[in-house]
């Protein structure tokens, strides 16, 4: 391993960083994290603090859990790698497809394809949900609907239908058929609407309406988030979800319930579909699936789905797709692993206590400081707080400013996330309750310095 002084002096000079600019990060270079223990982290300099993002949505069990370390470590010894693609598997992506597949059935999941991570996991359902229709004689269903401030990844199809602009605009044209509709964002949405269930029954005949615009019979599928991750946290009332299940059975089009985030236990549930009671056609996952161990992910489908492509004709009914790394050996080891731990834990439980904790501490926050516009959760254990430099006309905070509180949050010892103007959490689910208040603290030093 090269010295301090190496890697520092060559922090962004030869390495691109995902989701930055390159020249920003020689400017500003990223902070160097060299080892992690429990929900900690370290940097070069030595400094350890809490990790309130939970590596990136997905260190669910922490950076201690050694179930997993021990079962990725056998498997390299005995088998490190072997193509799944036609006419050979390997012994543990037949064992974890049981596992998975049942640890859904509430969600009526009857199949899964695994992926290499979430970005893989979407482009292969959109896929699906093209050849699906296709097999059933509605070849021109291939459009898609999906909610404005979504994310669903980076691949072209994961582009296309994110609803944040800044992960578009400078690879358009991106896939044709994409449409996207209001999101439950009761702090800033189109209807100036603040009443959460009324916001929700607004954009639910938002969808319909572009449904009618769009024709039923041209669109495969919805894609959403349950709530909302990257987005900014947007937690949807009660009914939404639901209500989008039902009008898009209404019409024929599948819905694919993107749960790359809220997967294995995040929200409380060990779904979002669950949560709120759905059963979609299709789930998207990856992240927790290994507690981002080993670069991992699932689609699930629902018994309809599959047998409507096992009883189709070889020539039609052949998936054309998959990834040299899916089904991988060490992956699905990594992910038996850590399945059973997080049943064996009880995550869910604790998620849904500990995120009840920060909300509500995030809330007070909010009563303290102006500079906090909407604080946003209630659905387990992931919260964001929207800052902005006036309540009244809710202007958001500048650039430079939210950047001195992430840095001075930081400084007093954890770790948050900074996107745009949004500060998101999403802590490890095995937290405790006097961590929750070491954020909170820690985020007051931040915003104190504002």
């Amino acid at each position: 391993m090269k010295d301090s002084n190496f890697l520092k002096e060559m922090n962004a000079r030869k390495l691109w960083h995902p989701m930055a600019h390159p020249g920003a990060m020689q400017d500003a270079p990223p902070k160097i994290i060299t080892s992690a223990d429990g929900i900690h982290i370290t940097d070069i300099d030595g400094h350890s603090v809490l990790d309130a993002v939970g590596g990136l949505w997905n260190v669910n069990l922490g950076y201690s859990c050694q179930p997993i370390k021990d079962a990725i470590a056998a498997q390299l010894q005995v088998l490190p790698y072997y193509s799944a693609f036609k006419g050979t598997t390997t012994d543990l992506a037949i064992e974890l497809s049981d596992v998975v597949v049942d640890s859904f059935d509430q969600e009526g999941m009857a199949r899964v394809f695994f992926t290499s991570g979430g970005s893989d996991s979407v482009e292969t359902a959109l896929k699906l949900a093209r050849q699906y229709h296709r097999l059933r004689g509605e070849a021109g269903r291939t459009k898609f609907l999906s909610l404005r401030k979504g994310y669903h990844g980076t691949h072209f199809g994961g582009a296309s239908v994110n609803g944040n602009p800044l992960f578009r605009a400078s690879y358009e044209p991106l896939l044709p058929g994409c449409f996207h509709v209001p999101a439950p964002y009761a702090y800033r949405n189109p209807f100036d609407e603040t009443d959460p269930e009324r916001l929700g029954a607004m954009c639910l005949r938002a969808l319909e309406e572009e449904i009618t615009m769009q024709t039923p019979q041209t669109i495969a599928a919805m894609i959403m988030e349950p709530v909302l991750g990257a987005g900014g946290v947007i937690v949807p009332p009660e009914t939404y979800m639901p209500g989008v299940a039902e009008i898009c059975a209404r019409h024929g089009i599948l819905l694919i319930s993107d749960e790359v985030i809220t997967g294995f236990g995040r929200t409380g549930s060990w779904s979002g579909a669950r949560r709120w009671g759905v059963k979609p056609d299709m789930m998207t996952t990856a992240k927790a699936i290994t507690n981002g161990y080993y670069p991992f992910g699932a689609v699930l489908l629902s018994g309809e789905m599959a047998e409507v492509f096992e009883s189709a004709d070889e020539a039609a009914g052949m998936i054309g797709h998959g990834y040299t790394y899916s089904c991988h050996p060490v992956g699905a080891a990594a992910a038996l692993a850590c399945l059973a731990e997080t049943q064996r834990l009880n995550v869910m439980e604790n998620a849904s206590a500990r995120g009840a904790q920060l909300f509500s501490g995030l809330q007070s926050l909010a009563e303290r400081f102006s500079v906090i516009g909407d604080v946003r959760g209630g659905a387990g254990l992931m919260c964001g707080v929207e800052l902005v430099s006036d309540p009244a006309t809710k202007t958001p905070l500048d650039a430079a400013t939210a950047k001195k509180i992430f840095e001075a949050t930081y400084e007093a010892g954890v770790m948050v996330r900074l996107s745009g103007t949004n500060l998101l959490m999403s802590p490890p689910l095995i937290l405790g309750a006097g961590d929750v208040d070491t954020i909170l603290a820690a985020l007051a030093k931040g915003l104190e310095a504002a």
